[in-house]
């Protein structure tokens, strides 16, 4: 075992980590940041789209910016915090435009935009459908400038908590296998979403909730969780997504009878309604027999070869992999997928939660800016708007924080942990069984369409699994990259999200953004207009509170597209 110490440890390195750890060695502190794989591995690389931005310099207003993301919202979406998001948003693209960004350009050489759903202007700023990856290494290039130490391929498996305050992360270093201490004065979770709790989804593998996990661990409150959001737009059986961006380029979508059914859901945004309401209009045609073979068709042909193979080249690549269609030439078939989680660990606008010394940015994050419902190109601005803001409030912080008193005696609880699934002898389960059996429970119960009866057997099922989660073993006892270990630890955490997402679905007894209920189809605002908030308290079940939504300017309204 070995101890290393630093000002601020950020856990993740995506773009809401790599932002945060650029601002606070920005800000003179001594940074750190430890990722369960390669930087520009990390699952950012997988959006696709744009950044949203209103920018004067294009007539544009901030202001729109902000009513359009809390009508996206269904009004559940703190309207300071949006405020505070789209007022950042332009600087913010600026910046990393300056930072190298190669953003595609109009005829007349500025910064070129593109239509993103729930928005009356083109205000998403973009890099073909590979914007996720084209943010992530320019960040990683900045970020290499101040040489800091990146715990590469390492596994935080717990948060180290003294006298009420977070103090640091117990991790496994993969390639050895030892668990060491790393102490830290501020602690900035950046672990993406929750995605592999439901089997298929848009998500990489390397999605499981890990940030959610090890906040509730330690008793910080999750809010919103019931807001999972299904993209309208993925292949079948992979889940792979295909950007809204095909969409916003003048993408149509089609039944079997060649309609363009959205004219009858949102008759003036057509396929640019917010994804909540795409993606029920598209399994309302499936359910009631339009649909061909699960699916409906994306239809990319009239956009012409040309903008397809440099505008969307990378779909393009997708759907003749694993669809063997080529999108100039013919429809391709898609259907609802999971993709983003809008809830998340409970923070402030500078990523500050109930814990003293924890701080939380990105997906795993709840800022309260995406509500019931995250409108396409705001997840890269929310994670680098408020990846900045929780790096700067972190260094601040770790100035007042003279020295850290924790016993490196603390390893010992996970190293029992590790040798407790070592030890087990049950060979009738495996990681990989348990989680396919949460994901398909996930994907039928929590879906697009929710009911008392479905959300039950989910969260029915969810307790069986932890269950038996108690009793797994890992039988692979080898220390150098032990994949095994690694995946029954993201399992636990992977389940233990999983039950707050059904409990805060049960709990929320209205129709809301993405959580819609056939059995209460109605929203209430004047019952429900509130956060929900699910706590770990060390007892058998989570305890549920609420809290109530932040309103300045923009008073619940009836939500038409």
């Amino acid at each position: 075992m070995a101890v290393y110490q630093h000002d601020v440890l950020v856990v993740g390195a995506g773009l809401a980590g790599m932002r945060a750890t650029l601002a606070a060695q920005e800000a003179g502190a001594d940074v750190a940041m430890i990722t369960k794989v390669h930087p520009v591995r990390s699952h950012s690389n997988a959006a696709q789209g744009g950044i949203n931005a209103a920018l004067e310099s294009r007539g544009d207003n901030w202001d729109d910016h902000a009513y359009n993301t809390v009508k996206g919202s269904d009004y559940l979406g703190d309207q300071d915090a949006i405020e505070i998001m789209c007022q950042e948003a332009g600087p913010a693209v600026v910046e990393l435009e300056h930072m190298g960004v190669v953003f595609n350009r109009d005829e007349n050489g500025r910064l070129g935009t593109r239509h993103f759903g729930g928005q009356e202007v083109a205000r998403t700023f973009f890099v073909a459908d590979i914007t996720g990856q084209a943010l992530l290494h320019a960040l990683y290039e900045q970020i290499m400038k101040y040489n800091p130490r990146v715990y590469e391929e390492w596994f935080v498996t717990s948060l180290v908590v003294e006298d009420g305050k977070c103090c640091g992360v117990v991790a496994l270093e993969l390639m050895t296998g030892q668990i060491h201490l790393i102490k830290a004065k501020a602690v900035i979770l950046a672990t993406g979403g929750t995605g592999r709790c439901f089997e298929p989804s848009t998500n990489g593998l390397v999605v499981t909730a890990d940030g959610q996990g090890l906040a509730y661990e330690v008793g910080v409150p999750l809010m919103d969780m019931e807001m999972v959001q299904y993209h309208p737009t993925t292949l079948k059986g992979n889940g792979v997504l295909m950007t809204e961006g095909a969409r916003g380029e003048g993408g149509y979508l089609l039944n079997s009878e060649g309609e363009r059914f959205m004219k009858t859901y949102a008759p003036n945004f057509m396929e640019l309604a917010s994804r909540d309401v795409v993606s029920r209009s598209e399994q309302t045609e499936i359910n009631e027999g339009r649909g061909i073979d699960g699916c409906v068709l994306l239809d990319l042909r009239h956009l012409g070869r040309e903008l397809i193979e440099t505008k969307l080249a990378y779909i393009n690549e997708v759907a003749m992999d694993f669809a063997n269609v080529n999108l100039a030439e013919e429809p391709c078939p898609i259907r609802p997928g999971n993709h983003y989680e809008m809830g998340g660990i409970k923070t402030d606008v500078h990523g500050v939660t109930s814990m003293p010394g924890l701080y939380a940015a990105g997906e795993c994050a709840n800022v309260s800016v995406h509500g019931g419902n995250r409108l396409g190109a705001n997840s890269l601005l929310d994670t680098v708007v408020f990846g900045k803001r929780a790096g700067i409030h972190a260094a601040d912080y770790s100035k007042q924080i003279e020295q850290i008193n924790v016993p490196d005696s603390i390893v010992s609880l996970d190293e029992g942990r590790i040798k407790s699934f070592f030890d087990k002898n049950d060979n009738t389960d495996t990681p990989a069984t348990i989680r396919l059996a949460m994901g398909q429970a996930m994907n039928d119960g929590v879906a697009v369409f929710r009911d008392e009866a479905g959300m039950q057997a989910a969260y029915k099922t969810i307790l069986e699994l932890k269950d038996r989660y108690k009793r797994l073993g890992v039988h692979d006892s080898g220390k150098i990259y032990n994949t095994n270990l690694l995946f029954a630890f993201e399992l636990g955490f992977m389940l233990d999200t999983a039950e707050t997402i059904c409990v805060s679905a049960l709990a929320r007894k209205e129709s809301r953004g993405a959580h819609y209920r056939t059995d209460m189809p109605d929203r209430d605002d004047e019952n429900w207009m509130k956060h929900i908030l699910v706590q770990n308290t060390g007892e058998d079940l989570p305890t549920v509170d609420f809290s109530p939504v932040t309103v300045t300017r923009w008073e619940p309204q009836i939500r038409s597209y």
